[in-house]
């Protein structure tokens, strides 16, 4: 935690010598103030000290007023530094804590797949949010009491021994007393702050589950089970939260009842002292109040204690996002596709394994797909569609063998660069909040309105575009909520489309639309990407028949590369898809 904070603080040295400037100042004023008072009380009110006479009266008043005006000031300078300690420490916790989570959202940006494998969505918006906030957290109490508290602790037990050294240990006793219930606290509850930022990731994790996956548990009647499933995670956080709050909850009472029976204790055994002439009145009154600053000091400590290994436990979780190195790097010397890619992809002998995995998901994969045309893909499910094409944008990297594009590995060209020549349909249409512009925008920000449109219409989305009075302005909701799953992908086509790369990436993108649809989107597709190489995976034989190139998967191999009619002939598992879709006539076709 240290060495993170460190990294993050340095901005903020100056920022940091202030608030320790005005913190020194604050202690110094509240350890004189009840020396004021003792004089006060001693020399204005008992009249110790004051010269007899008939001025007597005059006298104690005009010390009192002085005084007075002495311990308002110094009030004043008080609260003065404690606001701006206050201030200070926001505006640093404010600082490191916007900085933290631009560095974790750009460092999540720049993950691969593999990390993202590794790291659930829940985990890293817990890392994003709650833990960040622990550390803000930490940061703005830490600046007030982990420099407030050992001046105050050692500047009162330097002043109360100036007051009375007879009396000192029973702050000595009360000390130990207080270490003890600290200690206590602190193996009870320290074990649990470890586990709650797991377990809010888990209860996360299930509220996502559920509120993304509302209408299948609705379909399948199991809101029920659900709502089990939730209560579990809900109440062993609660559990959690509950037995550590407990234990905070009986420090404070423990220490109030400490100081009380410390101010009994002092005023006891002062109030002898002073019916032998050994102290003053004022003198004790003092030595109470510097009892009591330093029975807060250690308070305080016992409070960061508490606090410091929940944020520590936060710290870690963030550091691992933050040296978590990316699969996918950008070579150190890159070589370009120039301004005019042709979009040549070639896969030469590729093989892949998931991280962890035990045997390969694709084996020894050797095909071309060339500028102009369609290459399809099609095999049964976990055949490796998807994972062959998330090859090529470099979702994932290859284990064996390499993927070129115009003839150059995909490894040596930066990720910006590459991506930029690609366009991507994912199998899931996603769309972000805003308009049917702006998320066809996202393909290309300096698209024309002319260009949105072409691409809406080749998409054949113009129909239900057109039939809001919005059109290009209507707004999407989060995640596309408010439009089908066929509309979605229409969109999702769109995007890619206006981006006008050499290479489109189509995964399983048509699985949604309607025959009639899918067979004018080809048609429509066929015309506008031109020169472009078209890669689609698809489930339906009727969505690639016409393909230039279609490359067959079983189990990861390839077990046939043609067209369909040369399939049909020579690839038994493409002609089992075939029959299994296809009635003779259209095979006969």
């Amino acid at each position: 935690m240290i060495k993170l904070l460190r990294n993050y603080l340095k901005p903020y040295i100056p920022a940091l010598a202030g608030a320790l400037a005005l913190l020194m100042l604050q202690a110094v004023c509240e350890l004189t103030l009840p020396n004021m008072m003792s004089e006060l009380v001693n020399t204005g009110i008992m009249g110790s000290g004051l010269a007899e006479g008939a001025d007597l009266a005059q006298a104690r008043f005009q010390f009192i007023v002085q005084e007075g005006m002495k311990m308002l000031l110094v009030t004043l300078c008080d609260v003065a530094a404690a606001i701006g300690v206050v201030l200070l420490a926001a505006r640093i916790s404010a600082g490191v804590s916007r900085t933290m989570r631009h560095d974790v959202f750009a460092k999540v940006e720049s993950f691969s797949n593999a990390e993202f494998d590794r790291f659930s969505t829940a985990s890293l918006i817990t890392r994003t949010t709650n833990d960040i906030q622990q550390i803000q957290m930490l940061l703005v109490m830490g600046i007030r009491m982990m420099c407030y508290a050992p001046i105050m602790g050692i500047g009162g037990v330097v002043m109360a021994l100036n007051k009375s050294v007879s009396m000192s240990w029973i702050i000595a006793v009360a000390i130990l007393v207080i270490l003890g219930i600290i200690m206590i606290a602190y193996a009870l509850a320290v074990p649990k702050f470890k586990v709650l930022q797991s377990l809010v990731d888990r209860l996360n994790l299930v509220s996502r589950e559920n509120l993304t996956g509302m209408m299948v548990i609705r379909a399948f009647g199991n809101e029920t089970y659900e709502e089990k499933r939730f209560e579990k995670a809900n109440r062993e956080l609660r559990d959690t939260n509950f037995f550590t709050q407990s234990v905070m909850s009986v420090l404070m009472p423990a220490m109030m009842l400490t100081m009380n029976l410390l101010s009994l204790s002092i005023v006891w055994l002062g109030g002898k002292a002073i019916a032998a002439s050994q102290m003053q009145v004022g003198d004790m009154m003092a030595f109470i109040q510097y009892a009591m600053q330093i029975i807060m000091a250690f308070l305080l400590i016992a409070m960061m204690f508490i606090m410091v290994p929940r944020a520590a436990v936060a710290a870690q979780r963030i550091r691992e996002v933050l040296e978590t190195e990316s699969g996918v790097k950008d070579p150190e010397k890159p070589q370009t596709l120039g301004t005019t890619p042709q979009g040549e992809i070639a896969f030469h002998h590729v093989s892949f394994r998931y991280a962890g995995a035990e045997d390969d998901v694709l084996h020894d994969i050797t095909f071309t797909a060339y500028p102009g045309q369609t290459t399809a893909f099609i095999g049964s499910t976990g055949s490796g569609k998807s994972t062959l094409l998330n090859l090529i944008p470099r979702f994932y990297d290859v284990t064996e063998g390499e993927v070129t594009y115009d003839g150059i590995d995909v490894r040596d060209l930066r990720q910006q660069e590459l991506r930029a020549n690609i366009g991507y349909i994912p199998q899931k249409g996603l769309l972000f909040s805003g308009t049917i512009e702006s998320n066809i925008r996202y393909g290309r920000e300096e698209a024309s309105a002319e260009e949105i449109r072409q691409a809406i219409e080749v998409a054949q989305a113009a129909e239900f575009v057109d039939a809001n009075p919005q059109k290009e302005q209507l707004d999407i909701s989060q995640g596309g909520g408010n439009v089908s799953g066929g509309q979605k992908q229409r969109l999702s086509i769109a995007r890619a489309l206006v981006r006008k790369p050499a290479v489109y990436l189509f995964d399983d993108s048509f699985s949604a639309l309607d025959f009639k649809t899918d067979a004018a989107l080809r048609s429509a597709l066929k015309e506008y990407t031109g020169d472009a190489a078209v890669l689609i995976v698809a489930q339906r034989v009727s969505t690639i028949m016409h393909a230039e190139q279609i490359v067959v998967l079983d189990e990861g191999r390839v077990v046939g590369i043609g067209t369909h009619e040369e399939l049909l002939r020579s690839c038994r598992e493409y002609r089992e898809i075939a029959q299994s879709q296809l009635s003779q006539r259209e095979l006969g076709a």
